[in-house]
Formats: C-alpha cells, sequence, structure tokens
C-alpha cells in the first residue's frame, strides 16, 4: 500500500522559487525550439515541442520528463541545499527547532552504513505480532493497533470535511488495501505479466526477511489471491470520482452491522478520534467483503497478506537489499524506471513525507519573494474578473442557475505562495542517527495531528500542498484555489515576461482551478463546499451534454497502439484545461485592452495571441516512458501532457484565428464538434 498519504480532497493541475537565480526555466519564449516543418494547425504539441522532446529523453532516475519535472528538480535542488546546511549546523541548531529536526532526518537517511547494519531489525516486533495472530478478533486487533502507530493497514482511514456540512470534520473509512495500481490489474488479461513479477516481488520480500524458498512463494501466492478478494469489492478510479461514491454517512451501530467482527468504536478510541454520532462508511461493499475474510481466510492467509504490506511499507527505509527491490517492483517493473533515485533524492522524499510543512517555512524564506505573491495576486484577480464575465454570458444557463454559479464565484478563496500561519511541530521528536525510527517518528506525529482534527471545526487556513511543491489546487469543500510558490515562477510566471507568457502560463493554471469549482465533480458542491445540487434539471441536462462531447473527444486520443485516454477518469482535469485557457484568453484581452500599443505589437514574430498559446503548449511539452504511461492511464485523472496541448486550443475560435487555421484542420473542432462549457 504504497503512497498511503492521505490528503483532502482536491483537485489539481499537474501531472499528480520564484526566485530566479533558482529558475529550471527561461523568462522568455525562445521561438528557435519551435519547429517550421510541423503545422501548426495540423499538430500544434508538435510545433511547438517536437525539438524540444527529441532533445530531452527521460533521465534514467525518472519515469518522465517535462516542463513540470524540469521545475520539481529545480525545486529539489533548493530544498538540497536546505536540508544539506541543516544536517550540517544541527548540533548547534536551536534546540528543538524545525532546522535541527530536518537536518537530523535528512542526515540520518544518508547514513547508508547504518541503515544496512539495522537489515530488517526495525520491522522484527511487527512481523513477531503478525505471526502470533491467531483469530480473525486477533486480526482486528492488529489493525487498530497498527493504525494507532499511524502505519496504515487493510483500509484508508482519515479525516475530511463534511460532505453535507463542509465547516465540520469527520471521519472516513474507505476501501485500500491493494499493492497493484488498480482493481483491474488483479483480473484483466492485460496485467498477467505484472501479476506474475508482483507474486515474484512478494516473495523475494518474504525471503529476504527469513522466509525460505518454497515458503516465500506460497505466501506469495496467497497474498496475490487475498487482494484479488479485496480487488472485487473494490470501486474503480471513474466511480471513486462521484461523490456519492466517497460518502456512506453511518451511525457506530450501523457500522458495526456491516462488519460485526470489527468492533469501530474500539478502533476509534485507540486512534483517538471523536467521530460524535458517526462517520463516513464510504465503502460498504468493500467492508463487507472484508467481514467475510475475517471469517473464511485461513488465519495463516491473513498473516501472509499483513506481513508482505509491513516489510513493503517498510523496504524504503530498510537496508539496502530491500530497497533495491522496492525500487525493482514499484519503479522498474510498474513504471519502467531505468535507475534508482540517488540516495539525497530518497532522503529528501522523507524529509518532504514527514516534514514537508516545515521544509517548506525554509523555502519560502530562501526561494520567494513578497514582490512574486503580489504581482500573482493581481493575475487572480485579473482572471476572477473574467471568469465572472463568462458565466454571466452563458447562453446554455438559466438566470436561476448562474444566481447561485455566481455565488460560488463570490466566495472563492484564493491562496498564494505559502500559509499565512505555519504548523507547530514542537511535539514532534527526531534524534540523530537513526532513520526508520525517524520515519515513523514523523508518520505517527502526523497521523496523530490529522486525526486530532476529527470532530473539529475545518481549518480553512490550512494548506494541502507545501510551498516547494510545483502544482497547483482546488478544494471543493472549501472552495479554495491554492498557488504554491514553486509553480510561480517561468515558463508558468515571471514578472518581467510580456502579458501573453504569463496568461497562457500561470493564468491558465489559475483559471483552470477556478473551472474545477464547475466541472463534473466540483459542480455538485456548493458555494459553501457542500454536496447539494444548486442546478435545474435542464441545466444540468445541457451540461452533461457538453461534458459527454469533451469525454468523446478525449476518448479518440490514442497514447500508445491500441490504449487510449479514458474521457470519464479525466473529465474533470479536461474541463480544467478548457475552462481555465478560455478565461485566461479573456484576461489577457482585458489586460491588452488597456494597452493598445503592446496589443498590436509583436515578440520574435509572434503576436501576443499567438504567444499565448504558444506558452500554454510548452508548459506541457514532455517525454514519459510507456510504462508510466500505462499506470497513469489506468490510475490519473490527467490526460497525457500532449494532449492536454491541443485539447483545449482546438475548442477555441480564438486559436484558430491567431494561426490562420481553416475548418478541417486537425486543430479546429467546429460545428457539433466544438466543445464549449465555460
Amino acid at each position: 500500500m504504497k503512497h498511503r498519504l492521505v490528503k483532502p480532497i482536491a483537485l489539481a493541475i499537474g501531472l499528480g522559487l520564484s526566485a530566479h537565480a533558482f529558475a529550471a526555466g527561461t523568462s522568455a519564449f525562445d521561438v528557435g525550439e519551435l519547429d517550421p516543418k510541423i503545422d501548426a494547425c495540423a499538430d500544434f504539441n508538435g510545433f511547438v515541442n517536437a525539438k524540444w522532446i527529441a532533445a530531452n529523453p527521460v533521465p534514467a532516475d525518472r519515469t518522465r520528463w517535462g516542463t513540470f519535472d524540469a521545475l520539481r528538480e529545480g525545486s529539489l535542488n533548493v530544498q538540497r541545499r536546505i536540508v544539506e546546511a541543516a544536517a550540517q549546523h544541527a548540533a548547534q541548531a536551536a534546540p528543538g527547532s524545525i532546522e535541527q529536526k530536518i537536518g537530523w532526518l535528512y542526515a540520518s537517511g544518508m547514513d547508508e552504513a547504518a541503515i544496512d547494519r539495522a537489515g530488517f531489525d526495525p520491522i522484527r516486533p511487527v512481523l513477531a505480532r503478525i505471526d502470533a495472530l491467531k483469530s480473525g478478533a486477533d486480526v482486528a486487533g492488529y489493525v487498530r493497533d497498527s493504525y494507532a502507530q499511524g502505519h496504515p493497514v487493510l483500509f484508508r482511514f482519515y479525516g475530511n470535511g463534511d460532505f453535507k456540512d463542509s465547516g465540520r470534520q469527520i471521519a472516513y473509512a474507505g476501501q485500500g488495501g491493494l499493492g497493484l495500481p488498480t482493481a483491474d490489474y488483479y483480473a484483466k488479461p492485460d496485467y498477467a505479466k505484472i501479476r506474475a513479477a508482483y507474486v515474484a516481488h512478494i516473495a523475494r520480500l518474504f525471503e529476504l526477511t527469513g522466509t525460505g524458498t518454497a515458503g516465500a512463494k506460497a505466501q506469495a501466492k496467497s497474498v496475490l489471491a487475498f487482494e484479488t478478494r479485496l480487488a472485487g469489492a473494490s470501486l474503480r478510479p471513474v466511480e471513486l470520482r462521484q461523490p456519492e461514491n466517497r460518502y456512506h454517512y453511518v451511525s457506530l451501530a450501523q457500522a458495526d452491522a456491516v462488519t460485526p467482527g470489527f468492533d469501530w468504536a474500539a478502533f476509534f478510541k485507540a486512534q483517538g478520534a471523536d467521530v460524535g454520532d458517526g462517520f463516513s462508511l464510504s465503502h460498504p461493499k468493500f467492508f463487507a467483503e472484508v467481514q467475510k475474510m475475517l471469517g473464511d481466510v485461513p488465519i495463516a492467509d491473513w498473516r501472509a497478506y499483513l506481513r508482505f504490506h509491513a516489510i513493503d511499507d517498510a523496504a524504503p527505509y530498510l537496508s539496502t537489499p530491500f530497497q533495491r527491490e522496492d525500487f525493482a517492483f514499484n519503479a522498474r517493473t510498474l513504471n519502467g524506471q531505468k535507475e534508482i533515485k540517488p540516495r539525497w533524492k530518497r532522503a529528501l522524499e522523507s524529509v518532504e513525507n514527514g516534514m514537508g510543512m516545515a521544509l517548506g517555512q525554509l523555502y519560502v524564506a530562501a526561494a520567494f519573494s513578497p514582490q512574486s505573491k503580489e504581482r500573482a495576486q493581481v493575475l487572480v484577480d485579473n482572471l476572477r474578473t473574467a471568469y465572472r464575465a463568462r458565466i454571466e454570458k452563458l447562453e446554455w444557463m438559466s438566470e436561476a442557475t448562474k444566481r447561485k454559479a455566481l455565488e460560488k464565484w463570490a466566495s472563492f478563496t484564493p491562496k498564494i505562495g505559502y500559509p499565512d500561519r505555519w504548523r507547530d511541530w514542537s511535539g514532534l521528536s527526531i534524534r540523530p542517527g537513526d532513520y526508520y525510527a525517524n520515519v515513523q517518528a514523523a508518520a505517527r506525529f502526523n497521523y496523530d495531528y490529522r486525526v486530532g482534527k476529527i470532530g473539529k471545526p475545518v481549518d480553512r487556513n490550512e494548506w494541502g500542498m507545501t510551498p516547494q511543491t510545483v502544482n497547483a489546487y482546488y478544494s471543493p469543500q472549501k472552495n479554495e484555489i491554492v498557488f504554491p510558490a514553486a509553480i510561480l515562477q517561468p515558463p508558468f510566471f515571471d514578472a518581467a515576461a510580456d502579458d501573453a507568457l504569463n496568461y497562457g502560463g500561470i493564468g491558465a493554471v489559475i483559471g483552470h482551478e477556478m473551472s474545477h469549482g464547475y466541472d463534473d465533480q466540483g459542480s455538485k458542491f456548493d458555494a459553501r463546499g457542500n454536496n447539494v445540487n444548486w442546478w435545474t434539471d435542464a441545466d444540468r441536462k445541457a451540461f452533461d451534454e457538453r461534458t459527454g462531447k469533451l469525454v468523446a473527444q478525449f476518448d479518440g486520443y490514442e497514447a500508445l497502439p491500441g490504449k487510449h485516454v479514458n474521457g470519464r477518469l479525466t473529465t474533470g482535469e479536461n474541463i480544467g484545461d478548457l475552462g481555465g485557457l478560455n478565461a485566461a484568453y479573456d484576461a489577457l484581452q482585458m489586460a491588452l485592452a488597456k494597452n493598445p500599443a503592446e496589443a498590436g505589437s509583436k515578440i520574435d514574430g509572434y503576436t501576443q495571441d499567438q504567444r499565448f498559446f504558444l506558452n500554454w503548449a510548452r508548459v506541457w511539452r514532455g517525454n514519459i516512458l510507456p510504462e508510466a504511461q500505462i499506470t497513469l492511464l489506468n490510475t490519473d485523472p490527467h490526460a497525457p501532457a500532449r494532449f492536454r496541448a491541443v485539447g483545449a486550443p482546438s475548442n477555441m475560435p480564438a486559436f484558430a484565428q491567431a494561426f490562420q487555421c481553416k475548418p478541417g484542420d486537425a486543430m479546429v473542432r467546429d460545428g457539433g464538434k466544438q466543445v464549449r462549457i465555460w
């Protein structure tokens, strides 16, 4: 169960430093990168990005490489300087300071000799506890206690805003427990080779902890069979996008009726969670299957399943053989990555996962200026104005629904750069030289922090991304749009660049996040962040007809031979791109209207309208390994980058006019094929 950190539901721009000295991009658009041999009206992505793509293969320690990845690499380098300085001076730092804790955490992750000496000793007590399980009741007790130590197992448990009362935070329990990317990997013939590799991976981890070869293989097969049952009761990614499939409020008695073998009151008491009158048992079918398995799965198979996940979750923090095996399956087999990341990046990931917001506090001080925040705020304000105008002019929406849409628009909360209030880390104990213990201490500390919010009012000042993250997001339950510091740099944003580049970059990102408030799922939440219907039936039908055309458009894109984009899975992000790019274009025209001389000028031979679309496409340039692409097609709500470069512009008459494209060109979707939503 990798990637087990649970964050509030949010919809992001990315493929999940604003100080220019650290920028990975350049402030100007280099027209020398364009390929004049490719017709912009036939293949706009190729016209803008083909030369760059050919010259920038995927690095050996990555699965993809593009604009986002280059900026993330730049952010990592800034963070590396920060954590290395913290490690070097940790002994002299103020006792208990975030500098000291970050320094010790990073330094312990870099101490490969000490990690190798420890072998798998750090998890021997956990494995011994699992070996002692003798009944379904014992299993339930282990799951309860494992969670209380900050070790998620079998299902997902977290706190989040109540879908029906966004001002309070409640507990959510949902499906989980799988080691493969989605439930389809357990049943479809396409993934037979991956299943075989997964069984071999499980067996190798068992052998690394002393299990004999024959026993390891037998237990590995039982783990696959166990997870296959869980997968059969699990929803698919498209289904999980539906709010109604993520929320099922029940009392404790109702939950116990679904799982009489699992005492929910005892579970919540062990977590220190105040659930009050109930919680969301989000996926009852899944938990009903768990209940059956508590009764009919042999205890030996339960032990094998729990043992494997204890080892697998710990593997990145154990000795070199475990780290290599973790890489071999989760990175190389699943995603095609050629080489393991250097140790400094892996140690830095542990700092990010364990103390990310504390690191963000140091990052902002080193790499983000107040002036950048102020300029970004101006762009946000301009995009909000443009978006309001677009809503007011919608010809397919009734006045009654428009009023609700504008009410939601008026309550958007933008957050830029970094939080106004930093989190307190005084309760986290980090010590020198004990990597696994430090990682687990941070996991427990963060788990307790999140669980402690259950039953309390939602903190609307809290961020769901760290400032050093190259991304942005929208939260439907808080109705907020958030832009971390690290995305506010070229090619997205540059205070010295012409308006076209900024509006085609960060302007479109801002519009994208606003559009999430009105996408196929965000539109099911009102201005207060509650999951209620604020549409007339006729307006919802008109909206669904328009989004259906967008689904069909992206269903038609072939990412790999025989492998198409899932238009349903990517609908929200595609609506975000289309609405965001349109709003950003309108905002650019508003800005240019105030400066007619700039509006009529060309830079490097290209008009402002052309440069707007050129920068949009540049943002989405990138290479990706085929294995990683397959994984993302199954799991990622974002379409492949090259289709995002062309998907929205091809629906915009402004693009066709800017590049003098004609009906019939690939980049011109007209008539019944053209999609107009927001």
